[in-house]
């Protein structure tokens, strides 16, 4: 299994960007669909976006217009772009992969997750 590790969490005002990025390290990354969840308090957790290994792309109905999600097949890394942030993006977001090439945004398609980072939007 791939090993995911999610960085670039922290305080953020709302209004402001902020990139996450999660580095694979023990698998062929390019072959990977890579997907973004955020856990928001009292919330399950829920899909935000996810890239397939072909690069097409699919931003789910809270990010839309605000998030991209990208990745880097050389570096490994997947990336979450977020602008326009508000308050109710406060939560843990998780990286995720699945080897599944025809489902991406569905949490039980995805069998390697990254450890949380959590991002804190200021009002």
């Amino acid at each position: 299994q791939v090993q995911l590790v999610a960085s670039g969490g922290g305080l953020v005002q709302a209004g402001g960007p902020l990139r996450l990025s999660c580095v694979a390290s023990g698998g062929t990354f390019s072959r990977y669909t890579m997907g973004w969840f955020r856990q928001t308090p009292g919330k399950e957790r829920e899909f935000v976006a996810a890239i397939s290994r072909y690069g097409y792309t699919y931003v789910g109905d809270s990010g839309k217009g605000r998030f991209t999600i990208s990745r880097d097949n050389a570096k490994n890394t997947v990336y979450l772009q977020m602008n326009s942030l508000k308050a109710e993006d406060t939560g843990v977001y998780y990286c995720a992969a699945s080897t599944d090439p025809t489902v991406i945004a569905a949490q039980n398609t995805y069998n390697s997750w990254g450890q949380g980072t959590q991002i804190p939007v200021s009002s």
